[in-house]
Formats: C-alpha cells, structure tokens, sequence
C-alpha cells in the first residue's frame, strides 16, 4: 500500500475521531431517579412499627405533595417541569369537599431535611395534614442504527436521523398521614416513549422527550391516584384499623359523611357518563 493511501486513511481516521469528539458519537445511557425509602430513611436507618397506629384524619384535608429529591443532578428533570406536573396533579383533585386545599411544595424544601421528621418538619411549615411524595426513576437511551454511517460528513450529522432515541419513566406517589407517619396508600404511573433524531439534534431530542415521558408517567399515575382513593376509602368502610375519620369544626356533619360524599359523587359521574352517551 503507497504512503499516500496509508496518508489519506490516517487522515480519514483522524477525521472521523474529530467528528466524533465533537458530536458525541456513539450510544449513550443516562438516567436519574430518587428513592422513597433512601429519603425517609437515610444512611440505612430501621422504619419504625407502625403496626398499632391508627390515622385520624379530620376533614377537610390540607394536602402537600412534592417530588422526592434526585439522587444526583445528571439528566433530572427541571423544577419549572416538576412545579407545572405537580400543579396538574392539583387541579385533578382539587374540587374534592374533603380537600380543603393542596399545596405545591418545591422539591428544595425536602432536600435540606431527610427522614419521617423531615417529611413531618416540612408538613407543619405548610400546615399539611398529609402529605403526598412522587419518587420516581427515568432512564434515557441513544443509539447509533446502520443509516448512522452517513454521520462521517457534518451534513449527514444534521440531516440523517439515525439515531434511535428511547425513554422509559417510572413514577410512584405514596401518601402519608402526617401525624402517624403511616402509609396511607400508593399510586404508580409509567411511560415508554421512542423516537428517531439526527445526531446534533440528539440532546435536545432526548431532553424533549424526558419531559414528555415524564408527563404522560404523572397523567398515568393522577388516574391511578383516584383509582386507589377509592379502595383506600373501601378499605376503611371495612377495617376501622385502617384508619377513622371525622369533620373539622364547622364542616360536614359526621364520621361517615366522607363516604357518603365520595359515593355520591361517583354516582354522579357515573350519571353524566351515561348521559354524555346518549347525546
């Protein structure tokens, strides 16, 4: 082979290597997540007993509800995306009786203070009588497909989409009585999202779509919030040790009206439902 083949070849390779240092070439994993039980309880420490504690919620409800903080700051989801998911989720249920009002508390508030005080500390701040924790875990992929050989010339880097882009989000709310600590109920949510982009435009693809990923997780996991409202509420007419409920001074009228409300009120969506389908 002449040296100016092996000149050219050397050159192509040092080339290649420049394309790929500048563009990032090549597959890339990146993920964030937060964990529930390494908040509540850190550095390894035992939950308590919870099993003789009984929850006496007093209507109407003050609700907080805030993300567990991340584990780390690579790849997390921003706070603006976080406050406006969050305030969504607020506005589901934010025309319940039983709900005097819930608040949106940024996830800062939780990272200066770990642990079931912690939690409790940030409760009395916001005079929430129970407070809902979304964790979560979000894992972010991008590989390079066979068209991706077209990335050798920097008009193929932004034209070619041959780059395969996927994200899989998996959110969790769990809802705690303040005053016991007890875990009330919990409600899952999750979302896988693929896609195809351009080189230099992977980043902002893969940002676009941990956002949105994200989003579609938290509808999920708002119905099926509401879904576990109500079997908690079952649980409850059948167990007493679940937990007892009675109306704030001024409010309702009984231990039982709660329920009372709750089955009225499915019992009149249910009704328009029916109505909306003979329209």
């Amino acid at each position: 082979m002449s040296k100016k083949i092996l000149c050219l070849l050397g050159l192509f390779t040092i080339c290649l290597a420049g394309c790929s240092a500048m563009w990032g070439w090549g597959d890339t994993r990146t993920g964030v997540s937060s964990s529930l039980v390494d908040y509540l309880y850190p550095d390894g420490e035992v939950p308590p007993d919870l099993q003789d504690r009984v929850p006496h919620l007093e209507l109407p409800l003050r609700v907080g509800i805030a993300f567990v903080p991340a584990q780390s700051a690579t790849g997390t989801i921003s706070e603006a995306t976080k406050m406006q998911l969050l305030d969504e989720v607020k506005a589901s249920f934010a025309d319940r009786e039983y709900i005097s009002h819930i608040e949106v508390i940024p996830e800062t508030y939780l990272r200066s203070s770990k642990g079931i005080s912690g939690m409790q500390q940030v409760a009395r701040l916001y005079g929430a009588d129970v407070m809902a924790l979304v964790s979560y875990d979000q894992v972010a992929v991008s590989e390079d497909k066979p068209s991706g050989f077209l990335y050798w010339t920097i008009v193929g880097a932004y034209v070619v989409k041959g780059t395969s882009n996927e994200v899989q989000t998996f959110v969790d709310t769990a809802v705690f009585d303040v005053g016991t600590s007890k875990l009330l109920f919990r409600a899952p949510g999750s979302d896988t999202l693929s896609d195809r982009s351009t080189l230099a435009g992977s980043p902002e693809a893969l940002r676009k779509g941990r956002d949105a990923s994200f989003g579609k997780a938290m509808q999920v996991m708002t119905a099926n919030l509401e879904t576990e409202l109500g079997n908690f509420e079952q649980r409850i007419q059948e167990d007493p040790g679940v937990a007892s409920t009675e109306w704030k001074p001024g409010y309702g009228g009984g231990a039982t009206d709660w329920w009372l409300l709750l089955a009225l009120a499915a019992g009149g969506r249910d009704r328009n439902r029916r109505l909306r389908q003979y329209r």
